[in-house]
């Protein structure tokens, strides 16, 4: 489960998620287009239940997990 750090929000967008962090302030991009909503990161549901629910491939889950690597090495996301 993942939920965002204090004082970082996060947008829905066309090509997927905005993330904005007042830690900077910086702006990173999520381009996973329909795949992830912003509720996801409300410390509720694991990836792979969001996933399981929107039957995801497994090249698509695993790119997903390398990106939410990525938002949590800067500091963006916590994993809970």
């Amino acid at each position: 489960m993942y939920r965002l750090t204090p004082g970082t929000q996060v947008r829905e967008e066309d090509f997927g998620l905005l993330f904005y962090t007042m830690h900077g302030p910086r702006l990173y991009f999520l381009k996973c287009g329909p795949l992830l909503e912003a509720r996801f990161f409300r410390g509720e549901m694991t990836l792979s239940d969001w996933a399981g629910s929107r039957c995801l491939s497994e090249t698509d889950s695993l790119r997903l997990t390398e990106s939410l690597a990525r938002l949590m090495e800067k500091g963006v996301i916590l994993e809970c």
